[in-house]
């Protein structure tokens, strides 16, 4: 890796001069507050405790930026080199924002207060490697700086995340993870579940080949997972419902309705019938009280409800195949 660096022209952090670790340390605070900005915004109509958060990150990362325009242009002039983090080999990177946003409120809270502390801590370990007495004052200073960044974390979640603000932005995040994943993702275990067992399994007795019925089983499995995740996609765009993204929801959906129908096709591989058998009817069991269980957790179903329902219903299912299958 570090011969693909040099040979993309990065740069050691030691080999910088300190005009060039101040314009480095100019454009890290800059990106950080473009981060900063983008979080806010997106969470901004759902979560406004957690925006003006952000907001009052990114105005921080500013003013910290023209302190440091200001001691560059004392020490150095007016013109600020180009020095960025993809510049400098083996500096912290950050995660793409695009990748952050998507993954839920926590995560972007969590994401704020490690941006600060990777940026405290690259500064002071920079600060001990550095000979130069000048060099090792600036980097302290900016340790000293990420710093006050952390704690100006602690102190704007508190302002603005009070208990009860904080409480229901958590509850607003859980139930939009709910309707965007566990929900389209749950309906599509179940039918991949359910509603392949009469055919895997009266093909199964019917024929008494392995192979046969695991191409039954996948060919049946990934077609309703393809037909499951489309409906899902197309049914409901997510505007007016606020299920969110219909991708998401179609992806959870065909992904796990594949998995259920494959749970119990894929023993089929086995070539002795009996054994094949045996190990798809208890990853039968396996994959309803996973349901079960799933229901419980994330959809407040009462658990003897939720086991009547699945299991007793599924159980039906395995029998109806099992007699088609010998009859």
């Amino acid at each position: 890796m570090a011969i693909l660096g040099f040979a993309q022209g990065r740069r050691r952090f030691r080999d910088l001069s300190e005009q060039e670790v101040l314009a480095l340390a100019i454009s890290s605070e800059e990106d950080d507050a473009r981060i900063y900005q983008s979080f806010a915004e997106r969470v901004r109509a759902d979560y406004p405790g957690t925006a003006e958060m952000l907001d009052g990150m990114a105005a921080e990362e500013n003013r910290h930026r023209q302190r440091l325009i200001e001691a560059h242009r004392q020490r150095f002039g007016e013109v600020i080199p180009l020095v960025r983090r993809e510049h400098v080999a083996g500096y912290y990177a950050r995660h793409p924002v695009w990748l952050i946003q998507n993954l839920g409120i926590e995560r972007i809270r969590t994401e704020v207060g490690d941006m600060e502390r990777t940026a405290r801590t690259f500064y002071q370990v920079a600060a001990q490697r550095t000979q130069d007495a000048q060099t090792r004052k600036l980097l302290g200073d900016l340790a000293a700086a990420e710093t006050g960044h952390v704690r100006l974390t602690e102190v704007l979640y508190e302002r603005h995340l009070p208990d009860d603000v904080r409480a229901e932005e958590d509850a607003q995040s859980h139930r939009q993870f709910v309707l965007t994943w566990i929900q389209p993702g749950l309906a599509g275990l179940m039918d991949g579940s359910v509603s392949t067992l009469a055919p895997i399994f009266a093909t199964a007795f019917a024929t008494q080949d392995t192979w046969t019925t695991f191409q039954v089983g996948f060919a049946a499995s990934v077609g309703a997972g393809i037909s499951m995740g489309f409906t899902e996609a197309a049914s409901d765009d997510g505007e007016v419902s606020g299920r969110g993204s219909p991708l998401k929801r179609g992806f959870a959906s065909g992904i796990m309705t594949a998995v259920g129908g494959l749970g119990h096709a894929l023993p089929y591989l086995i070539p002795q019938f009996d054994l094949a058998t045996g190990i798809a009817i208890a990853l039968v069991f396996l994959e309803l009280w996973a349901i079960v269980w799933i229901q419980k957790r994330y959809m407040d179903v009462p658990f003897l409800r939720a086991a009547l329902q699945v299991v007793l219903g599924g159980s039906l299912v395995l029998a109806v195949g099992v007699l088609i299958g010998t009859s």
